[in-house]
């Protein structure tokens, strides 16, 4: 029924070709923000709520979203192993683990950049719930040093069907890597969540984050030791998340991780030693996803080239800069070559490719906004092809994103669910379009749903508080029906980049430090 896949190299970058006015969209893009002032603590508040919305297994009783209940309570019984818990990554019901592990680390990587400004606004216990769902399942799928659970149920049969997940009656079959049938991408990123995560817990839980940080040493171990594409052992997911990138970008990535949690040399000298073969410092690359890690390993790279004690190493993490800056660079506008740069709607928003648009531009404003810090911090600039740009201006930037998807956009549509007053009330989510099992416990069949609430034209009777849905096409426009899963399925990847920028905007404006930059 839906398919996530995203094919970076045999899709047309472009689905459809804007034509625009960086003016113009800048005089929109001031005049709507000026007109309306957004409430970023509301959004990070929701946006956390959204995880709650997507859990599987027995919910726990401070569960705030209420018209969800317990799900996949058997999941690994078939196999012998506890499976209950974890995420579903959309709409459907289907654990995938590479998609869930990326979330956890954007999720993680924000409370390590935006701690202070996540707890000031109150939202810290949430933030730690919303990992720490995800960690416990990582734990359980991670059953001996060289098996890691792959995947729960399957997308083919989980399509077919339109049910809560209170009545799930697909197959929840359950699909692991291991030395005969590796997985390197998706051991590395199960890795690089669960070491991020592990320096998120040191402090207040810090025999789970001895535990977390056990996980992932011996996961990196096991994916560089047994390399190859988890696709290529499991091909249920290949219509769904394949991995184009390929695992090099996530066996880096991993690395850069652990670096972070451990402090030691080995893993330094890991993504320095293979940054080159790797493709660490050979891919100029103008996303950053579920499935593409490199302008995150790239950027975290050059945090690193500061640090007076890395000298020895500054020759590659000069390398690794200089792609992160052709990332930051592509999404500025400020690349020589045009083609080269990110495009943009004639509202002034990233544009990447058609299908599920919007999560590429929730993880270009948390990279943005981590690398201002980070040169406000360090005193530097970023040098771009066509000029200097300063930590303000890339700020602004990455705020003018953050407000387009709250609903300073043509559409006047906050593509957050249930942030203002107008956002889209028929996302393409199963559970959130059946009434709610906690109101009417009545079965509804695997077709059942289709017939009676899919095709409805009524508003779904749960709100996806939270949701980040894919968003609008390359013209700014926005079809609000359930069947446009392009536009209105949400995905958990999508929330987490946000969780943290959010949290660094409120604190933001409090300080009133940032002005609207002319050149946007």
């Amino acid at each position: 029924m839906v398919r996530k896949m995203n094919h970076h190299q045999n899709t047309p970058r472009f689905a459809c070709h804007c034509t625009f006015l960086l003016f113009s969209a800048a005089l929109f893009a001031i005049s709507t923000t000026a007109a309306q002032p957004f409430d970023y603590a509301d959004a990070l508040t929701k946006s956390l709520l959204y995880f709650e919305s997507q859990r599987s297994g027995r919910l726990p009783y401070n569960q705030r979203v209420t018209w969800r209940d317990h799900s996949a309570l058997t999941d690994g019984l078939e196999q012998g192993v506890d499976l209950v818990g974890g995420y579903y990554d959309a709409g459907d019901h289907v654990k995938f683990g590479l998609p869930m592990a990326f979330t956890v680390t954007m999720l993680s990587w924000s409370i390590i950049q935006f701690h202070d400004e996540i707890a000031i606004a109150g939202e810290l216990e949430h933030a730690l719930e919303a990992i720490k769902w995800g960690t416990d399942y990582f734990i359980k799928a991670h059953t001996s040093p060289n098996v890691l659970w792959a995947e729960v149920g399957d997308g083919d049969t989980d399509h077919y069907c339109w049910q809560r997940p209170e009545d799930m009656t697909t197959s929840r079959q359950a699909y692991k890597i291991d030395q005969n049938n590796p997985g390197s991408d998706l051991a590395g990123e199960t890795a690089a969540a669960m070491a991020a995560a592990s320096i998120v817990f040191k402090k207040t839980n810090p025999h789970y984050s001895v535990l977390l940080l056990h996980h992932a040493q011996e996961l990196f171990e096991f994916g560089d030791k047994y390399r190859g594409k988890y696709d290529g052992s499991i091909a249920v997911v290949k219509s769904y998340y394949a991995s184009v990138s390929g695992y090099m970008d996530e066996l880096l990535w991993a690395a850069v991780w652990l670096y972070e949690a451990t402090d030691k040399e080995e893993y330094l000298t890991y993504f320095v030693d293979n940054a080159a073969s790797f493709g660490g410092i050979g891919w100029a690359i103008s996303e950053f996803s579920w499935d593409v890690k490199y302008a995150g390993v790239q950027i975290m790279a050059s945090k690193l080239l500061e640090k007076g004690k890395h000298k020895q190493h500054a020759h590659i993490l000069k390398q690794y800069r200089s792609k992160a800056e052709y990332y930051l660079c592509s999404c500025l506008n400020k690349n020589n070559d045009t083609t080269t740069n990110v495009d943009r709607t004639p509202g002034g928003l990233l544009y990447i490719r058609q299908w599920n648009n919007m999560q590429y531009v929730t993880t270009a404003a948390f990279l943005l906004t981590i690398y201002s810090d980070f040169l406000q911090d360090s005193n530097l600039k970023l040098h771009c092809p066509t000029g200097t740009v300063d930590h303000e201006e890339i700020l602004s930037f990455a705020k003018s994103q953050v407000d387009y998807i709250l609903g300073s956009n043509p559409m006047n549509m906050s593509y957050l669910v249930g942030y203002g007053s107008k956002y889209p009330t028929r996302v393409h989510h199963r559970g959130a379009s059946i009434v709610s099992y906690r109101e009417n416990k009545g079965f509804i069949g695997c077709t059942q749903g289709y017939d009676h609430w899919y095709s409805r034209a009524e508003v779904n009777p749960n709100v996806l508080v939270g949701a980040v849905v894919g968003g609008p096409d390359c013209e700014d426009d926005f079809g609000d029906q359930r069947d446009n899963f392009m536009q209105t399925e949400a995905c958990t990847y999508n929330t987490a980049p946000l969780v943290g920028v959010f949290a660094r905007l409120l604190q933001l404006e409090g300080n009133n430090e940032l002005e609207l930059v002319s050149s946007y």
